[in-house]
This record gives structure tokens, sequence and C-alpha cells, in this order.
């Protein structure tokens, strides 16, 4: 095989990768369902939908023998190399130690049940909510958005947070320019609730860029 076959294929397979929603212990039938419809359409679901592996080729194996068994250890080899592809950073320490892909896939299917992953991604989410910083790479109703959306996963793992909390650490994750603002929010007697303090972030964000505008005109 020529190095440039090799290089598509792997540029094809990282590309598929990429195609992939990253599993990350909660998402497994999305997941498994976007692995299966991709290597499908590749033709690469072999190692997948076999329940066993053919038997290693001998002498008294026949041509349909080898040509099956071929096609499985090259379903094998990618299914597996796309599937670890596609693993999420926190899961990545626990992945399976096998080289038969069906396995692989199975054993994520229990890991995904497992108290073991549940701990660790609440750990995940958990220091992901508490240590998130808003950097103007995207609205400010979508960071909030975002934040409100890690407690509501961390509430289905059984980790309520509390809305006053969360509050917190959101004004927590705001950068200098909104100090005026935080000064504004711990003065008053009132606290607000994650639907006010959105609105009045997004009018903060508004001013504050019209500041800068006039600024620099």
């Amino acid at each position: 095989m020529s190095l440039y076959i090799l290089f598509a294929a792997s540029m094809n397979l990282f590309a598929l990768g990429n195609s992939v929603v990253k599993f990350n212990g909660l998402n497994y039938a999305d997941w498994s369902e976007q692995i299966q419809f991709q290597l499908g359409i590749y033709d690469l679901d072999l190692a997948i939908v076999m329940d066993e592996a053919p038997p290693a080729i001998t002498e008294t194996n026949t041509a349909d023998d080898k040509s099956l068994y071929e096609a499985w250890k090259r379903s094998n080899r990618l299914a597996l190399n796309l599937m670890r592809l596609s693993m999420d950073e926190n899961v990545k320490p626990s992945m399976p130690k096998t080289d038969n892909a069906r396995e692989f896939m199975n054993i994520l299917k229990e890991y995904s049940h497992s108290d073991i992953t549940d701990k660790s991604i609440v750990g995940t989410l958990m220091s992901e909510l508490t240590t998130k910083k808003f950097d103007w790479s995207q609205p400010i109703h979508d960071h909030v958005t975002g934040m409100i959306n890690l407690a509501a996963r961390l509430k289905t793992m059984g980790m309520e947070v509390n809305e006053s909390f969360l509050v917190q650490f959101i004004m927590n994750s705001l950068p200098p320019k909104f100090g005026q603002f935080q000064v504004n929010y711990n003065t008053i007697k009132d606290k607000w609730n994650l639907q006010e303090i959105k609105a009045m972030l997004v009018q903060e964000e508004g001013r504050l860029k019209k500041v800068r505008i006039i600024l620099f005109t």
C-alpha cells in the first residue's frame, strides 16, 4: 500500500472522528449510534456486527475464509481507531484495554452505567462549572446558558447546584471589565435569579461594547 493511500486513509479516519460526538461516559446511546452509522457508510462495521472474530487463517482455509478474515481485521483496526479518536479527555484514562472493537464497545456500554463513571464526570463537570471564565469568545448570553446547562447536567447525576450558588459562580466567571457590575450587584439588597442575571449581563455587555467603540473612535 502506497504512502499516499495510507495518508488518505488516516485523514479520512481523523475526519470521521471529528464528525462523531465525543463519548463522555453519559452519552453512550448517541455515541454508539453515530459510530455504527459512520462505520456502516464506509462498509467498515463488520467487526461490530459479527458476534465473534473469525478464526485465524491457516493453510486449510478457503479463499472465502481468508477474504472474510482480512475484511474483519481491517474493520476491527479502523473501528478501534475511530472509537479511540472519539473519546472525551475525561474518560480516556479509563479506556478499555482490548484489541477487539466489538468488545471495546460493549465495555464502554457497561462503563457508562457505572458508579465510577458518575463520580469521575461529576468531578469534571463541577470543576468546569467553578473555574469557567468569560473570555469574550462568545456572547455573554451563551456563556451564562452554558453554565446553566452544566448545572443541569450535574442535577441529572444527583448533584443539584443551588440557584444562588450558580449565580455566584456566574459572577465569579466575569473578567475585570465587569468590575463595576459586580460592585453594583453586591450592594443591592435583593439578589437576582438566573433569568435576571442573564438579562442584566446582556445589557452590561452591550454597554461595555459601546464604551469600547467610543474610546477607539
